[in-house]
């Protein structure tokens, strides 16, 4: 019961983003530029979902809170939640549906396609969320999830690339994206080396 409570309030706090801009939108308290608002605001709430999916494991590890790991996926599906929008946001408010217009601003603006590039990684990655899946894909399963390393990568060059004079956030960003890939690669490697110090001889 005290679970179910737990997840509902992740649940709902998880779409309050998403509420404030709509009723943002719908009261018209997003400043000169609502489009851009929603735009930034559903792309940086994606990013933020997918850095707290990463984060996880290490703080399941480092506080003993085990039960962070029921939040792994439902974090993972918000952040392709939130991707999803910010796709939309732009398709349906910056190019009124034309696409035409969509190749075209793809080799204008090679941003977007590292964004198109990371939504396209995410794909398979949503539709192998469930039990299901990974009890079918066992070992294929981790491998194919692994993907989101990239997929960090290159949503983290995608807001990069945009920022045209304030640099400290997505600085701050990429510490932290090098701070959760380097934690998996340095488990992995003690883990290697502990493995090859059983298997050696006396």
């Amino acid at each position: 019961m005290t679970r179910t409570l737990y997840k509902l309030a992740a649940h709902l706090a998880a779409l309050m983003p998403f509420a404030y801009y709509l009723a943002g939108a719908y009261w018209q308290w997003l400043g000169a530029d609502p489009q851009e608002q929603i735009l930034h605001g559903m792309g940086i709430w994606s990013f933020y979902f997918l850095l707290l999916s990463l984060a996880i494991t290490p703080l399941r590890r480092w506080l003993g809170w085990h039960g962070l790991i029921h939040y792994r996926r439902m974090l993972g599906l918000y952040f392709a939640f939130y991707l999803l929008l910010h796709i939309l946001v732009y398709l349906w408010l910056y190019l009124g549906w034309r696409w035409g217009e969509f190749g075209s601003e793809l080799v204008k603006r090679p941003y977007l396609t590292l964004g198109i590039a990371a939504a396209l990684l995410t794909l398979p990655l949503v539709a192998t969320s469930t039990q299901w899946a990974q009890r079918k894909l066992k070992r294929r399963w981790k491998q194919l999830h692994k993907s989101v390393y990239l997929i960090v990568l290159l949503a983290w060059v995608h807001y990069f690339w945009q920022v045209k004079s304030d640099l400290n956030e997505p600085l701050l960003y990429l510490m932290i994206v090098f701070a959760l890939l380097g934690y998996r690669f340095w488990t992995k490697f003690h883990q290697k080396a502990a493995g090859l110090n059983k298997k050696s001889p006396l």
